[in-house]
């Protein structure tokens, strides 16, 4: 599971990795969770673009908003059958902006929290997905989740669950609308 995170680099460096020609103002977060806006990057007509989508994932068909706390992030060895998440998954893929995430270890009845990044501490970007939500009073609300998966050999004896953190070499890819569930199945993995 993937329930903090930190993003604290500079718009140009985001704008440079992630090649977006702009980007909201940003300001650093140390701590970032679950409900709150996060940077995201999405394919559009128009080339890429940066968007700040809520953090908890809100169905199209979803009642109301409160389903997204439990929607922070979904499974990507079913993401692609869950009702939730079907669709979002074929057609609005999305790049969660990070720096780093949090996981946290259980010793007994302690839980020690760690921070992970990559070594030369550059931005990643996590798997995810993002939705368009209308609330009862008509207005949209655009929402997201990150995509989790297996962890790999760093973070497997802290947690069971991380972050599918897309390499750059594979953004092109995993933004592809058209993208084959092939070429998006072995992005999946730790």
């Amino acid at each position: 599971m993937c329930g903090r995170f930190t993003l604290t680099a500079s718009i140009d460096v985001v704008q440079d990795l992630f090649e977006i020609q702009s980007l909201p103002s940003l300001e650093p977060h140390y701590n970032i969770a679950p409900t709150q806006d996060v940077l995201a990057v999405r394919e559009t007509p128009h080339g890429r673009e940066g968007a700040l989508l809520r953090w908890g994932l809100i169905p199209s068909w979803a009642e109301d908003r409160s389903i997204a706390s439990k929607m922070i992030n979904a499974r990507s060895e079913t993401v692609a059958q869950k009702p939730a998440f079907r669709e979002a998954f074929q057609h609005r893929r999305c790049l969660v902006v990070a720096d780093g995430f949090i996981e946290w270890e259980r010793r007994g009845s302690v839980k020690q929290p760690y921070w992970l990044q990559l070594d030369d501490g550059s931005p990643l970007g996590f798997a995810g997905l993002w939705e368009r939500w209308r609330d009862e009073a008509g207005a949209w609300l655009e929402t997201c989740t990150i995509l989790t998966t297996t962890p790999n050999t760093l973070v497997s004896p802290i947690h069971n669950r991380m972050p599918v953190i897309v390499p750059r070499s594979d953004y092109g890819v995993w933004l592809d609308p058209a993208a084959s569930p092939g070429d998006l199945g072995v992005l999946l993995t730790a």
